[in-house]
C-alpha cells in the first residue's frame, strides 16, 4: 500500500507553471508582498525599540505606572498585542485583496464547474 498521493489529473504540471508566468499570479505575489513586507519592518522596528530599550534605557524602562507594573512590562505585554493586531491585519487584508485574486487563479487552474463541487462539499 503506498502513501503517495497522486497529482490531480485536471491540470498537467506545465499548467502550473503558465499560471505562475500569468499577470494574475504576479499581482496576487506583489498584493502579499505589499503587506508583508511594510508589516514585517514595522514589527522588527517596534521590537527592536523593545529590546534597544531594554538594553539602554532601564531607568526609563523600570519607571513605575501603577503598583509594581513597569513601563518594561507594559512594552512587553504590547508585544502580544502587536501581533494579534497584525494578524488581525492580515486577515482583513486577505480577505479584501488576496482571496479574490486567489479565487480567479483556482477558477482559471480547476475551471468553475470543479470549484463549485468543492465548495459545495465543505459547506455539507
Amino acid at each position: 500500500m503506498s502513501t503517495d498521493t497522486p497529482a490531480p489529473a485536471s491540470a498537467p504540471p506545465d499548467r502550473y507553471v503558465a499560471i505562475q508566468r500569468s499577470d494574475e499570479f504576479s499581482d496576487l505575489r506583489r498584493a502579499l508582498r505589499r503587506f508583508v513586507f511594510p508589516m514585517t519592518a514595522a514589527f522588527f522596528l517596534w521590537y527592536a525599540l523593545y529590546v534597544i530599550l531594554s538594553a539602554y534605557a532601564r531607568d526609563f524602562m523600570g519607571t513605575k505606572i501603577v503598583g509594581a507594573i513597569n513601563v518594561a512590562l507594559v512594552f512587553g505585554l504590547l508585544q502580544f498585542v502587536s501581533t494579534f493586531l497584525i494578524a488581525w491585519l492580515y486577515s482583513r487584508y486577505a480577505d479584501r485583496k488576496l482571496d479574490p485574486l486567489a479565487n480567479r487563479i483556482r477558477e482559471d487552474l480547476d475551471g468553475p464547474a470543479q470549484r463549485d463541487g468543492a465548495e459545495s462539499e465543505v459547506t455539507r
